[in-house]
């Protein structure tokens, strides 16, 4: 099998190096870039499994790289940034970002983050099932992996796919910030629940604002009928 192709575009230097050795003593193949114009260049060109992108870089920001990646595939994207300020995590994560890590970080624990997102896009693409799933106007096709709202064909990323899976899995039923986060993001140790808020209000943007709760206190759930 081959290794699990990663773009890493840093334009700090001894970050870059260091991460990119990082990630290559575990098994990772590892293509670089500087800035955002060459890392879209390098995104285009290679088409990598996951792109990590530093949220500050010259020529064309993380945000605006992250955002063109998203338009052209669903290729996970992992943002770091040295704030952990809740504006910088927000526009990372609604420019379609799936996670992020805060620098300065551990490999180990960016290697996780990075093996859990491939997780999740893959289980997304395995799941199976034979009757679409109906919730009002929307429809979820497990086995075709199609959402349709109105009839209407609906794009979500691998990650929003996945929280949308828990919540058809359980219509009605609240599920609490930490256990999306597990489902959804394989935080077992707990993580940042502003990654699940950014994403449930992406996905009420795509499927519809009413069709998810908030519960207030105790996290969100699915509307069982219009």
């Amino acid at each position: 099998m081959s290794p699990m192709h990663v773009l890493l575009v840093e334009d700090d230097a001894v970050i870059r190096e260091a991460t990119q050795l990082a990630l290559e003593r575990d098994g990772f193949e590892v293509t670089v870039a500087e800035d955002g114009i060459s890392g879209l260049a390098r995104y285009r060109e290679q088409l990598p499994d996951v792109a990590l992108l530093d949220l500050m870089l010259p020529g064309m920001n993380g945000v605006s790289l992250c955002r063109q990646i998203r338009e052209e595939s669903s290729t996970p994207v992992i943002m770091m940034s040295a704030r952990a300020d809740p504006i910088d995590v927000v526009l990372g994560l609604e420019a379609g970002a799936d996670d992020y890590v805060t620098k300065p970080f551990d490999s180990t624990v960016l290697v996780a983050r990075i093996r859990a997102v491939v997780r999740r896009m893959n289980r997304a693409e395995a799941s199976t099932g034979e009757q679409p799933l109906r919730f009002g106007d929307l429809e979820v096709h497990r086995n075709g992996l199609e959402v349709r709202v109105a009839g209407q064909p609906v794009e979500l990323t691998p990650t929003e796919l996945r929280l949308l899976l828990c919540f058809v899995d359980s219509p009605g039923s609240v599920l609490t910030r930490d256990v999306l986060l597990e489902q959804v993001w394989d935080y077992q140790w707990g993580g940042d629940s502003r990654v699940v808020d950014v994403h449930v209000q992406r996905l009420r943007a795509k499927v519809g604002q009413d069709r998810i709760e908030t519960v207030r206190g105790f996290g969100y759930k699915l509307k069982s009928s219009p």
